[in-house]
């Protein structure tokens, strides 16, 4: 039997040292599941939610997948956003992509990947999408880059249109969706600026973030 000994000693001596730093941490933590945030993000290994907006165990609420994706039959995903806004309570939804993500680069290449080529047809629906933007770029990784950013432009819409947003939003609860990118190679997270309030600013918000990224397209084949 192959065993994690390793893991489970890097765990002990991980809480000896916080323990010892911060004596307090534990009993405090018991008591602080109270976020603002929701990220939804990509499974990713690289890209650790807490770590890359440097936040504390308690302050926001995960949910990861691949690709981030927010699929309207998904109960998993549905679940975890119905407990943060109407449990938790919580002010934002976060939903974060990361240029260079798998999931993006293996539709772009056709590559079969098994069973989670079901789950990535619903890029390949992003995709047909905004093709016409897409086909002006002749570069794989800034095509890669700029359907990361569509991809998340597309799932802050898919929680705009959940019963769980327009039910919030209805009886005037506090909580805006906001979309991301992180940066694996310097670590810095781009805000796409789409930052939705409430129902009545959904359009706007979205036709305004598409625009943005098709403006940085067309400047790069500009150039």
């Amino acid at each position: 039997m192959n065993r994690l000994d390793a893991l489970l000693k890097n765990n002990r001596d991980w809480a000896d040292r916080v323990k010892l730093e911060n004596p307090d941490f534990f009993s405090r933590l018991v008591k602080q599941q109270k976020p603002e945030y929701l990220w939804i993000g990509c499974s990713d290994s690289r890209v650790p939610a807490n770590q890359i907006v440097d936040l504390m165990p308690g302050e926001l609420f995960v949910h990861r997948n691949v690709a981030n994706l927010v699929v309207h039959t998904d109960l998993n995903c549905l679940s975890v956003m119905q407990y943060a806004v109407d449990v938790l309570k919580v002010k934002h939804i976060i939903v974060c992509g990361h240029y260079g993500c798998g999931g993006i680069e293996s539709l772009l290449k056709k590559s079969r990947q098994g069973l989670i080529d079901n789950w990535l047809c619903h890029i390949s629906d992003v995709y047909r999408k905004h093709e016409p933007l897409l086909a002006k770029l002749s570069g794989e990784g800034v095509r890669s880059d700029r359907l990361c950013e569509l991809n998340v432009l597309e799932q802050v819409t898919n929680i705009c249109q959940t019963t769980i947003l327009r039910d919030a939003w209805q009886r005037q609860q506090e909580i805006s969706v906001h979309g991301w990118v992180y940066d694996i190679h310097d670590g810095y997270i781009r805000d796409l600026r789409i930052d939705i309030d409430n129902h009545a600013e959904f359009d706007a918000g979205y036709r305004q973030a598409l625009d943005r990224i098709a403006t940085r397209i067309d400047r790069t084949v500009e150039n």
